[in-house]
């Protein structure tokens, strides 16, 4: 009877160990990645047109001054420097996971003056004295990875150098691309300078006729007036484009680290620069691998993934084996005897079993991580999608008011020139020409504007298409939703 209730005892014992063994918990459903033909993102097929952008795309505008200044500004930005210097953290942050998984070496050497308790378990003719002891030893350690923890590890401290390098790209392609913009805004800046110049040279002139007219007796001191007060008016809108034609120099100097009067002499001409026809085609799956903050976001999805599961496999038996090799003696007249060597093996086995759920809170708090680098992902493919919707539509929609707007500076050129004469000839008034004026000015910016428009979305087009990058590394496909962590599927470079 007395066996039976201690097996009993035993056996229950047993079962509220393993019952309160740490253990991962129920699995959960992780959010998935947004599916690309769901967003308009065609699946790239053989023969198929696709968009793409190619390395250096704005060499094509034909500037070796632009070329320069992204050069300059890719090299030394502040921005890259800080991305550069988060890539070779995290390659530093991966040669550390990468040695922790090795086997570890070391060499100590001690020495000790010590007096032994009379009281002890220290015998004579030791106990109740002083003596030196003296130890020099050879020991290692290894931990197999039996569930996958270190190659997990290594997997996510992986994904974040590759991404780091990825968002590096970014960096880089991002100030190419703002550089390109702010050079083409200038140049649209100094054509409507131009503008104002001839709308200057066209009032003065102007007010030296109506001058003229006065004097005859065919017009008024109103007129007179009127053409006075254009001439200013002119002049204040030249001034004004001066200042911003400065404003965008110096944006041009911080974004190229140079003083802000260091490209005062800087006059690009948009005639100058030769916009690449708008191609036609489509933008399919393959974005997702030229954008360098989609590549940075897949890579982030997989370092995440990678560690859930080592976070997982922190339930499972961790086993270490040490060793050591040495010369131990009481005395250090003694210590390099052969008779003082000494050596061991210890294997040992740690299993959590009662944590408080510790474990399981980390397993949660790395499955939201997932949660949110997917959300990220998903969040960079949508505004990629969009980017490159809006940049095509705007190249289209500005080349066919090109064309438009062409016709219309063409007519009111001829019914600016057609006042003019009539005018002169004493069968229009005065303000039959400020209105014609009026209009060939607002043309002749509006033909400024759709030059620079023309490039400035050529400059979006090739930013939202990858500017060229091209992944040296892919990371797996994003984790669809599962119902499970399993830490046997981890994938690593």
């Amino acid at each position: 009877m007395r066996r039976r209730t201690s097996l009993t005892l035993t056996l229950l014992a047993g079962a509220l160990v393993l019952a309160g063994c740490a253990s991962p918990g129920p699995s959960r459903l992780l959010l998935a990645p947004v599916e690309p033909a769901r967003i308009g993102l065609s699946v790239a097929e053989a023969g198929a047109t696709e968009l793409s952008a190619t390395e250096g795309w704005w060499k094509a505008f034909g500037d070796a001054r632009l070329d320069a200044l992204v050069e300059r500004a890719v090299a030394d930005h502040p921005g890259v420097q800080a991305a550069t210097a988060r890539l070779a953290r995290a390659q530093a942050a991966g040669r550390g996971v990468d040695a922790a998984g090795q086997a570890q070496a070391g060499l100590s050497v001690d020495a000790a003056r010590q007096r032994y308790t009379a009281n002890g378990m220290v015998p004579a003719p030791v106990a109740g004295t002083v003596r030196d002891t003296g130890t020099i030893q050879l020991g290692g350690s290894w931990s197999p990875d039996f569930f996958g923890r270190h190659r997990a590890a290594l997997a996510a401290a992986v994904g974040q150098e590759l991404a780091a390098e990825a968002e590096l790209a970014h960096a880089r392609q991002g100030l190419a691309t703002a550089v390109v913009r702010q050079y083409v805004a200038l140049a649209r800046l100094l054509g409507q300078r131009e503008v104002a110049d001839r709308a200057v040279q066209l009032r003065e002139r102007t007010l030296e006729l109506v001058r003229a007219r006065v004097r005859s007796g065919l017009d008024t001191q109103v007129e007179l007036h009127q053409a006075e007060a254009a001439v200013p008016d002119a002049r204040t809108q030249r001034l004004m484009l001066d200042e911003q034609i400065t404003l965008a120099r110096h944006a041009l100097a911080a974004l190229t680290q140079q003083p802000p009067e260091a490209l005062d002499a800087l006059a690009p001409r948009l005639a100058a620069l030769q916009p690449a026809p708008l191609a036609d085609g489509r933008v399919s799956t393959d974005l997702l691998g030229r954008r360098a903050d989609i590549v940075a976001a897949r890579w982030r999805v997989e370092a995440a993934a990678q560690n859930a599961r080592e976070a997982r496999a922190q339930f499972y038996p961790d086993v270490q084996i040490s060793a050591f090799v040495g010369l131990s003696a009481l005395g250090l007249d003694r210590v390099l005897q052969l008779d003082s060597r000494q050596a061991g093996i210890a294997p040992a086995l740690r299993l959590p079993l009662f944590d408080a759920g510790r474990l399981r809170a980390q397993l949660q708090v790395r499955a939201a991580e997932i949660d949110a680098a997917v959300a990220a992902y998903n969040g960079a493919v949508l505004e990629a999608v969009r980017e490159s919707a809006d940049a095509l539509a705007s190249g289209r929609a500005v080349q066919a008011q090109r064309q438009e707007q062409a016709r219309a500076l063409a007519g009111v050129e001829q019914a600016f020139d057609a006042a003019q004469r009539r005018y002169d000839a004493g069968l229009a008034g005065y303000l039959t020409v400020l209105s014609a004026e009026q209009q060939l000015l607002a043309q002749r910016r509006a033909a400024v504007d759709l030059q620079a428009r023309v490039l400035d979305t050529q400059a979006q087009l090739m930013q939202s298409l990858g500017g060229g990058h091209a992944a040296p590394v892919l990371p797996p496909d994003a984790p669809r939703a599962t119902a499970e962590l399993d830490p046997t599927r981890s994938s690593t470079r």
